[in-house]
């Protein structure tokens, strides 16, 4: 069980890294969610500390924290890689029964679009 003085761990003694406890991060560092909103990437640096939050029904929820002054910018979208997102996304909308763009991602779960996966449903009306 987790407490809050276990997720205090400034030299890495205990975790091997520096470790906060969570919203507790010194300035000069963020996840990786906090450097792409701010339009950047770690850039191939080593993780530099994590911050805890102590979950009583399972272990901690981690996050890894990396140095802002040594975050890359994000590279910005080629119009190749472009196109092949929008490829692969025009065929996750296709049904591969009925051909035709479902206008939604198609359900893993079905595996065809709803028309075709319950074709009955759709007489009933």
């Amino acid at each position: 069980m987790a407490t809050w003085g276990k997720c205090y761990d400034l030299t890495g003694a205990r975790h091997g890294i520096p470790t906060y406890p969570w919203r507790c991060a010194p300035d000069g560092m963020a996840t990786r969610r906090q450097l792409r909103a701010r339009g950047l990437r770690p850039g191939g640096q080593p993780i530099a500390a994590q911050v805890l939050r102590p979950r009583y029904w399972r272990g901690p929820l981690v996050a890894f924290l990396y140095r802002l002054d040594k975050a890359k910018p994000v590279r910005p979208m080629t119009p190749a890689k472009r196109a092949a997102l929008d490829r692969a996304n025009t065929a996750r909308r296709t049904c591969p029964q009925c051909r035709t763009d479902a206008g939604y991602v198609i359900p893993v779960s079905l595996g065809v679009c709803v028309p075709c996966a319950y074709p009955d449903d759709q007489n009933k009306e």
